[in-house]
């Protein structure tokens, strides 16, 4: 049986995550108050900034770096802005 949180992301009731994805107190809130289809966004927002702005994960100020961006994305309503990336206009 899925567990349910209020997503603080989305405002809502919804599917929460199976468990704890990310370590510390950061990771409690996350998978106290972060849907899964939230931390999907996330994933992706993610992976965008790691690729574009070729960040390194053993060193500590991109991880630093990543972990601040994922805070303002998920809890502070903040967009992820990665240089030069347009998103693909919808076809009719």
């Amino acid at each position: 049986m899925a567990r349910t949180v209020h997503c603080v992301y989305f405002d809502k009731d919804a599917d929460g995550l199976d468990f704890q994805l990310y370590p510390g107190e950061l990771g409690k809130k996350i998978f106290d108050s972060i849907s899964k289809e939230a931390w999907a966004l996330w994933q992706n927002k993610q992976t965008m900034l790691i690729n574009e702005k070729k960040l390194n994960m053993m060193n500590p100020d991109d991880r630093k770096l990543l972990e601040e961006q994922m805070v303002a994305f998920l809890f502070e309503g903040g967009e992820v802005h990665v240089e030069g990336y347009v998103p693909p206009k919808d076809e009719d």
